[in-house]
């Protein structure tokens, strides 16, 4: 039963994940792209202002229970992760270096899908009783499609309960363990050190998550972009010559060359756009319900701070990883994953400093995803079975021995199901992307006009 099971989302995954999904994904960007008027490059200056500008700024005197930066860091924790570290590299080593121009036109056409989703998201956001400001897909297809639409919200919040406890909890405390085992630490004590680390944090909440995440998450980013850009500064003569490949390799084939196995157009576009993805979530309905909870009096002000997301993770972190794989020449040893990176900062830093700084940041990274999906996870479930203290502490109690597990166990089946379920979730939030694309536009020609913004009752 479980072999036909596995066998059954085998099949499944690869339609999920596969070339299909993968092109709607990057369709229903463009139509945001088109009808937002190019809103990542048009709107890239105020964009700036209205995050990296203010990133101290509290936060105008609205709704809410954190600052937009909080919000942003509890969503970028539960996005910049693995992905940025070793999907960049798994990308480059199946899809070749002509994968990173199609990664790179993943992230410039997902800030346009991350920045509906947030004005979505923000702006049919409800007060729960019992905990936070509510919202994410499950809270816009209800109230903005309309009740007869619920079925597809349950679906949704339904994948996303689920596939939580496997990528954002099991598959993260895995790494975790992983990366601490390289430094002599068994993994039952990594797995009850983070039990504490998580417990102590997401007991406490979004606000406490936040508190966490406005830390880690610039620390975290912070120490593997001084790596990465060493190794890219070390490297740099070789620059023109990376630039040139990626483009040449986009747009034709790549033959085998040392462990490189050579791959062809298609591969590179699958890979590169698949992996770009994977890392940024654009897409997912994933982030708004962190950015939700942020105090604004805007919903297209929060909006920026998901452009601001993605263009830091995909087009920042993840081409840094990607230009110092290819300066250093090691995609070409056969490598993949985590290995792969920690190869190319091994040739300036040496093999201990090297691996431990890609180590030390993909545990940090693995932590905020750990704690960003419990949210995830918690507010899904309270969508399903309302009572909101009570599903909320009940599935933070259900997360805590997970992440032990976790630890201390392989349990790809269940990560690969969990991998289907993540997937799962962008079906119904791409059908309200595109359903309420018309509200987008409104809203965002509002708040560029100034018009006063009425945000809508707990009962409309």
């Amino acid at each position: 039963m479980i072999e036909l099971l596995l066998e059954f989302n085998t099949k499944v995954n690869a339609v999920v994940w596969g070339f299909p999904m993968i092109a709607t994904l990057i369709g229903v960007g463009l139509f945001i792209t088109i009808r937002t008027k190019f809103i990542q490059i048009s709107k890239f200056g105020p964009m700036c202002r209205e995050t990296f500008g203010k990133i101290f700024y509290r936060g105008p005197r609205a709704e809410g229970d954190i600052t937009p930066f909080q919000a942003m860091t509890v969503a970028m924790g539960g996005t910049v992760g693995v992905g940025n570290i070793a999907g960049v590299a798994t990308a480059i080593a199946l899809g070749g270096p002509g994968a990173i121009f199609w990664m790179f036109v993943s992230g410039v056409i997902g800030m346009a899908t991350k920045f509906a989703e947030v004005v979505l998201g923000v702006h049919y956001r409800v007060r729960d009783p019992e905990g936070p400001m509510m919202g994410g897909a499950m809270m816009y297809i209800t109230r903005g499609m309309g009740k007869n639409w619920k079925w597809l919200a349950i679906l949704f919040s339904l994948f996303g309960a689920l596939a939580a406890f496997g990528i954002g909890n099991m598959v993260q405390s895995h790494e975790v363990a992983a990366g601490a085992e390289q430094f002599g630490i068994p993994r039952w004590i990594s797995g009850l050190a983070l039990v504490v680390a998580v417990g102590l944090v997401t007991i406490g909440g979004i606000k406490r998550i936040a508190q966490v995440a406005m830390v880690f998450v610039p620390f975290m980013c912070g120490l593997y972009m001084l790596g990465a850009l060493t190794v890219i500064a070390v490297n740099i003569a070789n620059l023109p010559a990376v630039i040139s490949l990626i483009v040449k390799s986009a747009f034709t084939p790549v033959a085998a060359t040392g462990g490189f196995a050579g791959v062809g157009v298609m591969m590179a576009i699958r890979y590169g756009i698949a992996r770009g993805v994977f890392s940024n979530e654009a897409g997912l309905g994933s982030a708004p319900m962190a950015h939700a909870t942020a105090k604004t009096d805007h919903p297209v002000r929060q909006g920026m701070w998901g452009i601001f997301e993605v263009f830091v993770d995909t087009i920042v972190v993840c081409m840094a990883t990607a230009f110092a794989i290819l300066l250093t020449g090691v995609w070409t040893s056969g490598q993949t994953g985590s290995q792969l990176t920690m190869l190319a900062f091994s040739q300036t830093f040496g093999d201990t400093l090297g691996f431990g700084l890609v180590v030390l940041s993909m545990i940090l990274t693995a932590y905020d995803t750990n704690l960003a999906w419990c949210f995830y996870g918690e507010t899904c479930s309270t969508f399903i079975f309302g009572h909101g203290k009570i599903v909320r502490m009940s599935y933070r109690l259900i997360w805590l021995p997970l992440t032990l597990l976790g630890a201390v166990g392989e349990h790809k089946a269940i990560w690969n199901i969990a991998d289907t379920l993540n997937g799962l979730m962008a079906l119904p939030n791409l059908i309200a992307l595109v359903v309420l694309s018309g509200v987008i536009v409104k809203l965002m020609k509002g708040f560029f006009a100034n018009e006063p913004y009425v945000p809508l009752k707990d009962n409309e």
